[in-house]
C-alpha cells in the first residue's frame, strides 16, 4: 500500500525529471491544489503555461481547459490526469449547430466563453473569460453578439452593454442549481455578509449579489478590509484558496450542493499515474489550432 506523503515524494520527483508544471484550477481538491505549482482560472493558467520554462503541462482541471493550454503551448507536452473530465457546459455548444446559428445572423459576431471546446472557439470571432466578457463585447464593432456557450453569463453581459446579445441554451449545472430562495435563506442566518456571485449563476441569484464576479475576483474581493463575512455563490473547490489567503475571514457557501464532480475527478493517486505513464495527453489538429488561437489572441488584445 502506498501511502500520501509517498504519493507526494514521487510526484514531486517525477514534476523533476519530467520538467513539468503542475497546475490546477481553483474548482479542483484541496490537496491537488495543494500540490501545484500554479493555482487559478483556466485562462490564467494556461498563460503560466505559455510563460512557464518547461517540457510538461500537467493540466488540473476539465478538457477545454487542457486544450486551451495546447493551443498557447503547442511545443509543450499537455496532459489531462483524468481522461473523462469533461465540461458539462462545454459540451452544450457543437460546431455544426453553431455554424446554422451563424448563417442565421450573418452580420453578429461571435462571442466564445473560454469554457468552451478548441473547435467551437475555431468558430468564434473572439473569446472571453467571466471577468472580461463584457469587455469583450462592448469592444466589438458589431451590433449583434452570439454569445456560446452559457445563458447565464450572456444574461449577465446583457445587463451592461447596448449590443443585442443572442443567447446559447447552455449553462454550468453546477452554478445553476444555486437557487434564490438558498441565497434568502443564507442572507436571513448572516445579515453581516456580502453575498459574492459567479457570473454563471441564473439571472435571480444575480440579482441578490453585492458583487459578480469571477473565481480571481471572488479571491480578491474577500481580502475587503471592512467585511468579515461572505456568501459564496460558485463551486466549493474555491473555499481552499479562500480560507488559506483569508484566514481571518468567514465563508459560507450559497449551496452545499455546488460541486463539481468532474472537477473532482483528478485525486493525487490518479495525477502520479497520469504522470509515471505520460497518459492521457491532449493535443488539437493544427488547422482548429491555429483558428482557435486567433479568437484566444484577440481577446488578449483587448
Amino acid at each position: 500500500m502506498i501511502y500520501m506523503d509517498q504519493i507526494i515524494a514521487k510526484i514531486k520527483e517525477l514534476k523533476t525529471k519530467m520538467n513539468a508544471v503542475i497546475l490546477a484550477h481553483n474548482y479542483q481538491r484541496c490537496e491537488i491544489q495543494q500540490l501545484a505549482d500554479y493555482t487559478g482560472d483556466s485562462l490564467g493558467l494556461s498563460r503560466q503555461a505559455v510563460e512557464h520554462d518547461c517540457d510538461v503541462i500537467v493540466f488540473c482541471g476539465v478538457d477545454f481547459m487542457a486544450e486551451s493550454a495546447a493551443i498557447l503551448s503547442p511545443n509543450k507536452q499537455v496532459l489531462l490526469p483524468a481522461k473523462d473530465a469533461h465540461c458539462p457546459m462545454a459540451a452544450m455548444v457543437d460546431v455544426p449547430t453553431l455554424r446554422r446559428a451563424k448563417t442565421k445572423n450573418p452580420d453578429a459576431a461571435v462571442v466564445c466563453y473560454v469554457n468552451s471546446s478548441a473547435a467551437v472557439k475555431a468558430e468564434s470571432d473572439i473569446c472571453c473569460t467571466s471577468s472580461n466578457a463584457v469587455n469583450v463585447v462592448n469592444s466589438l464593432e458589431e451590433d449583434k453578439v452570439i454569445f456560446v456557450p452559457d445563458k447565464n453569463l450572456a444574461h449577465y453581459v446583457s445587463l451592461h452593454t447596448e449590443k443585442q446579445i443572442i443567447p446559447w441554451e447552455g449553462y454550468c449545472p453546477v452554478h445553476h442549481q444555486i437557487m434564490p430562495e438558498e441565497i434568502r435563506m443564507a442572507k436571513q442566518e448572516h445579515p453581516d455578509a456580502e453575498f459574492l456571485a459567479h457570473p454563471e449563476c441564473r439571472p435571480e441569484v444575480i440579482e441578490m449579489a453585492d458583487a459578480v464576479l469571477s473565481t480571481s475576483g471572488i479571491i480578491e474581493r474577500a481580502g475587503k478590509p471592512d467585511v468579515n463575512e461572505f456568501i459564496i455563490g460558485t463551486e466549493n473547490g474555491i473555499l481552499c484558496r479562500l480560507k488559506e489567503q483569508h484566514p481571518d475571514k468567514t465563508f459560507y457557501f450559497a449551496s452545499p450542493f455546488a460541486s463539481c464532480a468532474n472537477m473532482k475527478m483528478i485525486t493525487p493517486s490518479i495525477l502520479l499515474d497520469s504522470m509515471e505513464k505520460m497518459q492521457y495527453e491532449v493535443t488539437v489538429e493544427e488547422s482548429i489550432r491555429e483558428k482557435a488561437k486567433k479568437s484566444l489572441d484577440r481577446m488578449l488584445e483587448i
